[in-house]
């Protein structure tokens, strides 16, 4: 939408091709249906939250910033409003107002073509674009702007790659990213893989204010991060595991650690149980985990540990308070794999950016063809930055097509 409106501006004929039913479906169930439209913050701390290709956007950037984007959304009568983390919303909350925005930039300038491109051909001059009703519009440049193949009930479903393919250029191998992770077992205390599918019974559990990293098979740190994570009917989830899986290219065989105690050493940890231990001297081990652990991880813990929960407090043993200390700051999950590529809020891989322009998102291959937003391979965090890249090189198209 952005792309074809600022070509407008250019007093140029545009098409806009669009194959749902409405324009902007996907924008519609952004930030939970509230669009998170952008981060209020400078460029350089855009890239830095764009783990793929993220230098590629700076000459973008520099052209289209957040800034540009807010004023230019404002001006266009939208009211925005800034939340944690810089994440900027409408004041109204609603991803609708953001749609009915872009619509009133589209309305007088653009002609809108409900139509499914079926192929695009390259004939000396220009392009003859082919919709599957045998409709066929001949046009001097393209904009692909085809999203990726996540969220495919959206129209997401990958045609873009296939039209970039025909033209030559390279795909990057896609797989999704801003996605869950499937896990069922947690190790034990020994190291041992525990095949009783613990996860899956803390269905539900949110841990915040913790620590995790993420190995692969050799034990070489791929990421780390503090924050909240979520357990699920099939892993786990939550804003650090999503942002984890912007790192990760092959999941199998990684492991993810988890430190319950992130503000506490090994030794404060230690000498705090040990307080608690003689402070509770006649409690049961089951009772001392209530104060260190929510009470749905309580029996997975203990069968972790392997201390029965009915264990006398002041009878544990050195020995087995090194097994707590070590569990609190060592939770190990064998990682699975990915949840399906339809569930992830982003697609990582697409369209190679040594093949784009980034001063025009024009291809470098064909004259006259353009990529915009995850099409490219490059992706960020959550946190409005994904939207921006899809803005940012929508102008920049829609400014040099």
């Amino acid at each position: 939408m952005i792309a074809a409106g600022i070509a407008a501006k250019q007093n140029l004929q545009v098409i806009l091709i669009e194959k749902n039913p409405i324009l902007g479906k996907k924008l519609l169930i952004t930030g939970k249906g509230r669009c998170n439209i952008t981060n209020y913050s400078d460029i350089e701390n855009h890239i830095d939250n764009i783990p793929v290709n993220g230098q590629f956007m700076r000459n973008v950037y520099y052209q289209y910033s957040p800034y540009d984007l807010i004023s230019f959304l404002n001006n266009l009568g939208l009211k925005t409003k800034i939340e944690r983390g810089n994440r900027v919303f409408p004041v109204s909350d609603k991803a609708s107002d953001v749609v009915k925005t872009f619509k009133k930039f589209l309305s007088n300038n653009v002609r809108i073509l409900q139509g499914n491109v079926k192929e695009i051909i390259l004939l000396k001059k220009h392009f003859n674009v082919i919709l599957t009703n045998k409709e066929k519009i001949s046009a001097d440049s393209v904009i692909i702007a085809t999203g990726g193949k996540s969220y495919t009930g959206t129209g997401s479903t990958g045609a873009g790659y296939k039209f970039a393919k025909k033209f030559g250029h390279t795909i990057i191998p896609l797989k999704p990213s801003l996605v869950p992770i499937e896990a069922k077992n947690f190790h034990n205390y020994n190291g041992s893989i525990n095949p009783n599918h613990l996860i899956l019974q803390l269905q539900g559990l949110s841990l915040k204010n913790i620590f995790i990293k993420i190995l692969d098979k050799d034990n070489h740190i791929i990421y780390k991060d503090f924050g909240e994570m979520l357990f699920t009917h099939f892993g786990i989830s939550g804003p650090i595991i999503l942002s984890a899986t912007s790192h990760i290219r092959k999941i199998e065989n990684n492991i993810l650690i988890i430190d319950l105690k992130p503000a506490l050493s090994y030794e404060q940890l230690d000498k705090r149980i040990q307080r608690e231990i003689i402070e509770n001297s006649q409690k049961k081990y089951i009772n001392l985990l209530k104060s260190l652990l929510p009470k749905k991880f309580i029996p997975v813990f203990i069968e972790l540990s392997n201390i029965p929960e009915d264990k006398p407090v002041n009878s544990i043993t050195k020995k087995e308070r090194n097994i707590i200390v070590k569990l609190l700051k060592n939770i190990t999950v064998k990682l699975e794999k990915f949840r399906p590529i339809n569930e992830a809020i982003i697609t990582s891989g697409g369209v190679s950016v040594k093949e784009i322009n980034p001063k025009t998102m024009e291809s470098k291959l064909v004259k006259g063809l353009f990529f915009v937003g995850e099409i490219i391979d490059v992706n960020a965090y959550t946190g409005g930055y994904n939207l921006q890249i899809a803005f940012s090189t929508g102008y920049v198209a829609g400014m040099n097509c």
